[in-house]
């Protein structure tokens, strides 16, 4: 199915581009999420029309991601969590977890859905997470889990 993307997305295509992407993707994603239109000859007039101010608006969320960018770089983010004796944890840190921790912490507020563990937070330690802020813009953080003290 082929449509026209109104954002730069990651491995996908820029503004203004026409693609062609698999129907359930398109549907359910790109054309939901308001990201793209479908490639009619209607919708690709228009978009060619609308590209300067799509282009203007990705500029202005990649300032912000920028902004944000600096904030968080090199952060390390300690969150306490129940543990067994082998250091595992009971259950795992998911991106909620760490995006409420940083909207508490440095008042940043970050969708959960940018936020990507390396590998599965599953025991004590660092873990790396990478923080997908723009589709030219990433950063990485360390979420350092912490053994939490049981109350007795």
């Amino acid at each position: 199915m082929k449509v026209i993307l109104l954002e730069n997305i990651r491995k996908i295509g820029s503004i203004g581009e026409i693609i062609d992407v698999k129907r359930g993707f398109a549907r359910n994603y790109l054309i939901s999420k308001k990201k793209a239109l479908f490639a009619s000859e209607a919708n690709i007039k228009e978009v060619e029309v609308i590209k300067q101010e799509l282009n203007k608006k990705d500029q202005e969320k990649k300032k912000q991601a920028k902004l944000i960018q600096e904030k968080i770089k090199n952060k390390i983010i300690e969150i306490k969590k129940l543990s067994t004796e082998n250091k595992e944890l009971y259950g795992s840190v998911k991106p909620t977890e760490i995006s409420k921790i940083i909207e508490n912490n440095e008042k940043i507020k970050i969708n959960p859905s940018l936020i990507q563990p390396v590998k599965e937070i599953k025991s004590l330690g660092e873990f790396k997470v990478i923080i997908n802020l723009h589709s030219e813009i990433q950063e990485q953080i360390i979420v350092k889990v912490l053994p939490q003290e049981e109350t007795k």
